[in-house]
């Protein structure tokens, strides 16, 4: 295309998309000709010798193809959608995607139906004059296999180090720092493992999740991502604007972990394939546990209790009561959890278990419940016919 075919496309922006994932990193070759500083400057000089002005980069670095789902992406999404981009330009198909379903709806449906003018460098592709575009889908199709590819690739390096009790994830929890002379060795990083040791006594002192996020906040303990900036160590997602301000989701991760007790566990997420990224959390009977692969944050002890605490939470009623048999009684006709509920009223004891079912309204279950006994006694007689599935009458207790 000339510099006066680009004339009318002038005054709206021309979009230049990098991607890097590190599924494209394999080789060092590879790596150096893919770099994001590589497209950078390859994107530029076409557009300063074919004439595109009001350029603007568009970036996603360590995100795969298989998915759409790119903030860098999304944001110039946006902006095509509201009319400010006339031409989009990649260093080649395989940055812009490599899902070959939505690569043919957008180049050949949306963009179109934009006005939007779609180039990709390597391939000859230019949508605005017809260059290239009838052999675009053959390119997507190798585009995907390669990733098809590389993912049974990189499941079977999961495999055969877990098969070998080698570390399958790279993550290094929050209080651990991977060592710099070897890489599948993890030190504890004191400063930030004097917090996780924190989270522990809080909650086993009796504070919930949420509660232990507020304490936090107002101790002014800044969060995994705001202290690996402070140190400067990379982060991911996003940093807070208040960088004291946890969230119960990061607090209750830490306090899942069992890795803080010195083992190393494997298997515990899996994608459902190369195309759906959703993690899926494996049962605990499926993951490897091999004890005293680093020093230990947490004792073994602490951990289970922890665990056992969280496995039965008790969450206080809105009056504030709580009961010790709260998330041990279940209800004979549905097998439901039997909830503990308090009552507004004042002077006779109004507490009672009522059916999770049928509160939630979700199931057939009748409406019925079961009057909290006055003493310990009665309570006792009450879990132990609960366990033994027999109904229990509210008149023989009271």
């Amino acid at each position: 295309m000339t510099t006066s075919e680009n004339k009318g496309n002038n005054n709206k922006i021309t979009a230049l998309y990098c991607r890097l994932s590190v599924d494209d990193t394999d080789k060092q070759s590879d790596e150096e000709s893919n770099s994001i500083k590589n497209q950078k400057q390859i994107l530029q000089d076409y557009c300063k010798k074919n004439g595109y002005h009001n350029t603007r980069f568009f970036v996603d670095d360590g995100v795969s193809g298989t998915t759409f789902d790119r903030p860098g992406f999304k944001e110039m999404e946006a902006l095509a959608e509201d009319g400010k981009i006339g031409t989009i330009i990649v260093k080649d198909l395989s940055r812009f995607g490599r899902e070959q379903t939505e690569m043919g709806r957008l180049t050949q449906i949306v963009y179109p139906s934009l006005g939007i003018t779609f180039i990709a460098i390597q391939e000859h592709v230019n949508t605005s004059i017809g260059e290239g575009v009838e052999i675009m889908p053959f390119h997507t199709i190798f585009n995907e296999w390669y990733a098809a590819q590389t993912s049974k690739k990189v499941r079977q390096v999961w495999k055969t180090k877990s098969e070998h009790n080698l570390r399958v994830s790279h993550h290094v929890p929050f209080g651990y720092v991977r060592d710099k002379e070897d890489k599948e060795k993890w030190l504890i990083d004191e400063e930030a493992a004097k917090v996780v040791r924190h989270i522990f006594e809080m909650f086993l002192s009796g504070m919930g999740t949420s509660q232990i996020a507020r304490r936090l906040e107002a101790e002014k303990v800044l969060t995994p991502n705001s202290y690996y900036a402070s140190i400067g160590r990379g982060y991911s997602v996003y940093l807070p604007d208040n960088p004291y301000r946890w969230k119960d989701t990061t607090v209750s991760g830490i306090l899942d972990n069992r890795k803080y007790t010195g083992c190393m566990v494997n298997n515990v997420y899996s994608t459902v394939s190369y195309k759906v990224h959703r993690l899926n959390k494996a049962p605990e009977e499926e993951r490897q546990i091999i004890p005293d692969q680093q020093e230990a944050i947490i004792s073994e002890e602490d951990w289970l209790r922890v665990h056992e605490l969280r496995q039965n939470r008790r969450r206080p009623s809105k009056s504030g009561k709580t009961s010790m048999f709260s998330g041990l009684l279940y209800c004979h006709d549905c097998g439901s959890k039997l909830h503990f509920c308090t009552s507004k009223s004042f002077g006779a004891n109004q507490d009672f278990y009522r059916c999770a079912m049928y509160k939630s309204g979700g199931g057939t279950c009748s409406i019925h419940f079961i009057r909290k006994p006055a003493n310990l006694i009665q309570e006792a007689i009450l879990i132990f016919c609960s366990k033994k599935n027999a109904h229990v009458k509210t008149s023989g207790l009271e």
